[in-house]
């Protein structure tokens, strides 16, 4: 049993440098949740959430420092992800494993083609002359805030879209964005799933010391290196590319055909 725990540490620096350069590191956190040591789809999701917070300690300093972090620009769209989250965590708890799995294979196949098309959208400077219409901000964020609430695997990415193809940031703000974002509202919904008893902080708190070590490096990497945008946009595809294969099946298949 202690190799698990071994393997949880090292899989929660894995996911907390991933998640803080690109996002969907919850790949490989929920995958330890319920397959490694078999966690239900509701305590996995509850516990999964200890280490959104630790990583965004390691690495919201190091975006501070940098002077990537503009509260004062974004407190719309914080706030209105955050609201939506509140109605994501109630979410929660009526969805079963099925249902889980499900929506999270149809919307990182969505994912994918969006981060295919045009890759050199991702790699802009941050564009301080424009500015997102409220009409299209205020929704999305609203909707954003509740998937992260509801589920939050894949949530940097989707929060990466928005504002490097929608507000036409760059990718080193946005990141530093999306952190203070799921720091916030992740911090409430750890109070709400405590309450109702669906942490496993053993598990979760080996995979959350990892993931602070994870968010350092990471908010460091993101920081201090010019051509940081470029890997950050390689490891996303990866990430998205590795989800939707071991999602759909796909690796299943391909063992199953070298075994003939």
């Amino acid at each position: 049993m202690l190799e698990n725990y071994i393997i949880a540490l090292f899989g929660g620096i894995a996911s907390g440098i991933i998640n803080t350069l690109a996002g969907n590191g919850s790949v490989i956190t929920l995958y330890i949740l319920m397959d490694l040591f078999g966690l239900s789809a509701a305590v996995a999701n509850a516990s999964n959430r200890l280490g959104v917070v630790t990583q965004g300690a390691g690495s919201i300093p190091q975006f501070y420092k940098s002077g990537q972090l503009n509260l004062e620009k974004n407190y719309l769209l914080l706030a209105c992800i955050f609201v939506g989250a509140m109605f994501g965590f109630a979410t929660t708890f009526y969805v079963n494993d099925a249902q889980f799995k499900t929506v999270i294979k149809y919307l990182l196949l969505l994912l994918l083609l969006v981060v295919l098309v045009k890759p050199e959208r991702w790699l802009r400077q941050t564009d301080s002359n424009f500015k997102i219409p409220r009409f299209l901000l205020v929704p999305s964020a609203l909707l954003l805030g509740f998937y992260g609430g509801f589920i939050q695997m894949g949530m940097g990415i989707f929060l990466l879209v928005l504002l490097v193809l929608g507000a036409r940031y760059s990718l080193a703000e946005a990141n530093a964005i999306k952190t203070v974002s799921t720091v916030s509202y992740t911090a409430v919904g750890l109070i709400i799933f405590a309450y109702a008893g669906l942490i496993d902080w053993k598990i979760g708190g080996t995979l959350a010391a990892g993931q602070f070590i994870g968010g350092f490096i990471g908010g460091y990497f993101s920081a201090n290196y010019p051509n940081a945008p470029i890997w950050v946009y390689r490891l996303l595809l990866v990430m998205i590319l590795w989800a939707v294969m071991r999602l759909f099946g796909i690796f299943e298949l391909i063992m199953t055909f070298i075994n003939g």
